[in-house]
């Protein structure tokens, strides 16, 4: 069982990410982001670069592409919640994506 972020992982880690455009999906206690490329085939890149260090972490995003747009939801399902893997793979994601 992986525990749930902490109020100042969330003041500190989780803020970090927001900042980063991110948005908190306080139903679910997600996050989501939407990113943008120039075409399907850089989208699908980013898929699988992004696939390679989540099955590498065992954490596996929601996800869904449609063209050149991917569309991410992450929450730790053992945790119901977010937690640290969310924001490592947020912030893995976020770097991949540049």
């Amino acid at each position: 069982m992986t525990d749930r972020l902490t109020p100042a992982e969330r003041d500190g880690d989780l803020a970090e990410v927001l900042a980063n455009g991110w948005q908190l999906d306080r139903v679910r206690d997600a996050i989501t982001k939407t990113y943008q490329f120039a075409n399907f085939v850089e989208a699908f890149g980013f898929m699988t670069r992004t696939a390679l260090w989540a099955e590498k972490w065992n954490h596996h995003p929601e996800w869904s592409n449609v063209y050149k747009t991917v569309s991410v939801t992450l929450t730790s399902h053992d945790a119901n919640g977010l937690t640290q893997k969310d924001i490592k793979l947020a912030r893995k994601m976020d770097a991949l994506a540049r």
